[in-house]
């Protein structure tokens, strides 16, 4: 173990600036601060939410090292951390639980208000940051930072795991497969028997089909624009794949006739105002529920008429699967362990961690439902 007192140089990919390939540069990582935890990163995956602050549609303060997807090992503490010790395998999680605020305290609330989600800062809760590069102050992202070999982060984020999780694979705990997982079995409560749409077919949509089907979903249709992530989709679970492009109706029709009265429950995993209108206007509208899972470009507005909520349907939001993430993705890890859950099927790349750009292209190109980051 490192003495803590020390600052660590090592490498991390920085996002300068926005529409631009990340940069592999040298950095300096501060000490942990009170309440804080420095962590050797080992994998990380690339999401969703990663492109979108890069392509500009996510407003985040630049520069910064992104990543939100982590797991490592912890490398030194700062005072009074309590739950890790070094040497703890941990995951890295962009939403945090403080078991102190309003939504922590309430029995269903997981948006912590802690959060640097929403509105970011870029910065530690302090106002400050534990990244330098080239003599330039460098932003965290959401509270967490996992494109780079340490980084530090507040402990209220970071969630101990088993020792014996495979540290390769596990990192798609943090947020990926929860995220879309528990939008199915904790925010929608699928049902045995139900019929569930699944709007976008890339690594949170997967893990929403994954739920569905754990959920004893008789019927799963996924919809992407992307035919290649078909084949993979329909082995994870999926019974019928359509291309919205290949229809000449707006595809909520043409789920209405595919089921009659429209489906029990639909999920929007992609993050565009018309893919979450589609989803709300393809659940039946006596009794369908609709969860938004997808992150909207900056200042978009949803616009949809309200006669279509009237009726009864349900529109909801879910942020990370509704878990409690101290509380509740140990218990995930542990079901991990027990095969119970599979994760694995959803990982269908592996890269080190200096190929990152060729894992963007990989993501943009469809071609991948996650691209997991070795160092």
């Amino acid at each position: 173990m490192s003495d803590m007192s020390k600052v660590i140089t090592c490498r991390a990919a920085i996002a300068w600036t926005s529409n631009a390939p990340l940069s592999i540069e040298e950095v300096e990582v501060d000490p942990p601060k009170a309440g804080e935890v420095r962590i050797k990163v080992i994998s990380s995956g690339i999401c969703g939410s990663d492109n979108h602050i890069l392509d500009g549609t996510f407003k985040t303060p630049l520069p910064a090292i992104l990543g939100h997807e982590g797991a490592g090992i912890v490398e030194s503490i700062g005072e009074d951390v309590n739950s890790v010790k070094p040497g703890d395998k941990v995951l890295l999680i962009a939403l945090p639980q403080c078991r102190k605020c309003d939504s922590c305290l309430h029995a269903k609330g997981n948006c912590c208000l802690k959060e640097d989600i929403f509105s970011p800062f870029g910065l530690m809760l302090d106002g400050t940051t534990r990244f330098t590069c080239k003599g330039r102050k460098v932003h965290n992202i959401l509270g967490t930072s996992t494109f780079t070999e340490y980084t530090v982060m507040h402990e209220i984020s970071v969630v101990k795991i088993d020792d014996d999780a495979p540290m390769e694979n596990v990192c798609i705990l943090a947020c990926g497969f929860p995220t879309g997982y528990g939008a199915a079995v904790n925010a929608a409560q699928v049902t045995p028997g139900s019929t569930c749409v699944v709007f976008g077919l890339g690594g949170v949509g997967s893990a929403v089909v994954l739920g569905c089907k754990a959920a004893g979903a008789s019927r799963i249709i996924g919809i992407d624009i992307n035919e290649r992530k078909f084949e993979k989709a329909k082995a994870l679970g999926v019974t019928d794949c359509l291309n919205p492009q290949k229809f000449k109706k707006p595809i909520q029709q043409v789920i209405m006739e595919m089921t009659e009265f429209g489906a029990d429950f639909t999920f929007e995993a992609i993050g565009t105002i018309d893919t979450m209108v589609a989803a709300l206007e393809s659940c039946n509208m006596s009794y369908g529920v609709c969860v938004i899972i997808g992150v909207a470009p900056a200042k978009s507005q949803l616009s949809f008429d309200p006669m279509k909520l009237l009726s009864g349907r349900t529109l909801k939001g879910s942020l990370i699967g509704e878990y409690k993430i101290r509380d509740d993705i140990p218990l995930l890890v542990d079901n991990y362990m027990k095969k119970k859950i599979d994760v694995d099927s959803m990982i269908t790349h592996k890269l080190p961690f200096v190929k990152i750009n060729k894992g963007f292209e990989l993501l943009r190109s469809g071609k991948c439902i996650r691209c997991i980051l070795l160092f």
